[in-house]
């Protein structure tokens, strides 16, 4: 009997283990920490796709958990993968210019070599890779949209922007969906950008010019005794892509919730992203 109950406590130590990991490769001779979520429904027969999430400045891999992507995963079927952040006058970050210039961390290097690692241990449909994030995670996306572009179907950030050196230097290679769900009270990325970091009206018109999407947004205001929000999509761009920007003209810094702002962000999110794959829109 002793056995049984020893052989049994294995086996479901090693299925709870499989659902989220902590792991590591090295990169430039730095172990580099990721956790990686499982979704129960996994088959290794069968490529899904996959959601890099950053934290923020500051942020750690397990702090982001906040997003709520482990339950989105779980029903969605796809890979959530939260990668760490190096330090940087004790701060963890992503290097992507701006503030962060004095970094010598090859973070785009990192991000390539962790796919790679990730998609010899799993199945992963290889059109339909996806980054999202906050703040400085955020900024990390568009930084990969412009330097890693071959990979990332589609990018979503909240509360992040492009810092003048991505923004100057950006060379994305195929017509890319992008969401940015921003607030006007965000003093931390400020709405109109500031030294550092470009307004989000020209992230906007950056990928909407690129994208070919008409220059005018079809505008969705939503409202009910506690906020509004307003939804505004570029379309008719290049391979059926869009781009579309979240605005809350009550919300800081700060990764929205139903509960807080009216706005489910990881639901947002996937809905947005899971439309496309490397090639457009998904038919």
């Amino acid at each position: 009997m002793k056995k049984l109950i020893i052989i049994f406590f294995c086996l479901f130590s090693i299925t709870i283990a499989q659902e989220t990991l902590k792991e590591s490769i090295v990169h430039d001779d730095l172990v580099r920490e990721y956790i990686v979520r499982i979704p129960s429904s996994y088959d290794n027969k069968v490529p899904i796709p996959l959601v890099l999430c950053f934290h923020g400045y500051g942020g750690t891999a397990t702090e982001i958990s906040y997003t709520n992507f482990n339950d989105v995963s779980d029903t969605a079927n796809f890979i959530v993968v939260y990668p760490q952040g190096t330090l940087l006058k004790r701060k963890s970050h992503w290097n992507v210019g701006g503030w962060t210039l004095d970094s010598k961390i090859d973070d785009v290097g990192f991000i390539s070599s962790l796919l790679d690692s990730l998609s010899e241990r799993y199945n992963i449909n290889q059109s339909r890779i996806y980054s999202t994030g906050m703040s400085n995670g955020g900024y990390m996306g568009y930084h990969l949209a412009c330097n890693l572009s071959s990979k990332f179907a589609a990018i979503a950030s909240v509360t992040g922007s492009m810092t003048n050196d991505t923004f100057n230097e950006c060379d994305p290679t195929h017509p890319t969906p992008i969401l940015q769900i921003h607030g006007l009270l965000d003093f931390i990325v400020p709405y109109d950008g500031n030294a550092g970091s470009k307004s989000i009206p020209d992230v906007i018109n950056y990928w909407v010019n690129y994208n070919s999407c008409n220059l005018d947004p079809e505008t969705l205001i939503k409202y009910d005794d506690y906020s509004l929000v307003v939804y505004e999509t570029y379309s008719n761009c290049l391979n059926d892509v869009n781009v579309k920007l979240i605005l809350h003209p009550e919300m800081g810094h700060d990764w929205p919730s139903t509960q807080s702002y009216n706005i489910n962000a990881s639901s947002e999110i996937w809905n947005f992203v899971s439309m496309f794959d490397l090639y457009g829109l998904i038919n």
